[in-house]
C-alpha cells in the first residue's frame, strides 16, 4: 500500500514516530512535511497529502496536527477525500468499514504515540464493507 503522511509543527514528533513505524513495517510512505518545528499552516500540508490521495498516486493519507481537527476540516474540503478524525481504535476500524475513509487524522496533543500506532494499524488493516455503506458513500460523492 502506498501512503502519504503529513503534519504541522505541533505534530512533528508524532509524525516521525509513525513514519518510522510505517517504514519498519515495509510500507511505502511519502513524508510530505513539515520537517521542522517552525510554525506552518496545516491547510498547506493537508492539501499536499490529499492531492496525492485524490489523484490515486497513493491509496491513503495520514494527517496529524495538534488536535487533528484542523487537518480533518481542511482535508474534507478536497473532492474525493473522506477524512476521519480518530482518537480510538474502534473509530479507526469503523471509519474504514463504513465510511471507506481514505485519510486518517489524529491529534498529537490528544493521544500518545502508542495509541496512535494502534489506531494506524487498525485503520490500515480494515477494509470497506460496501453494501448499504456504498450507497451512503455514493451520496457523499454526488453531493456537490
Amino acid at each position: 500500500m502506498r501512503l502519504a503522511i503529513g503534519c504541522d509543527h505541533a505534530a512533528l514528533p508524532l509524525k516521525q514516530v509513525i513514519y518510522q513505524y510505517l517504514f519498519d513495517q515495509g510500507l511505502n510512505a511519502q513524508d510530505l512535511g513539515t520537517y521542522t518545528e517552525d510554525s506552518c499552516d496545516y491547510p498547506d500540508i493537508a492539501q499536499a497529502v490529499c492531492e496525492k490521495v485524490s489523484t490515486g498516486e497513493v491509496e491513503r493519507g495520514i494527517l496529524i496536527c495538534g488536535t487533528g481537527i484542523g487537518m480533518s476540516i481542511a482535508a474534507n474540503k478536497i473532492k474525493g477525500i473522506r477524512a476521519a478524525l480518530c482518537h480510538d481504535v474502534y473509530s479507526a476500524r469503523a471509519t474504514r468499514n463504513h465510511n471507506d475513509s481514505n485519510v486518517l487524522c489524529m491529534g498529537a496533543r490528544v493521544i500518545g504515540s502508542g495509541l496512535a500506532l494502534c489506531i494506524v494499524d487498525a485503520w490500515l488493516d480494515e477494509a470497506f464493507k460496501g453494501g448499504r455503506h456504498l450507497t451512503r458513500i455514493n451520496k457523499l460523492e454526488n453531493s456537490d
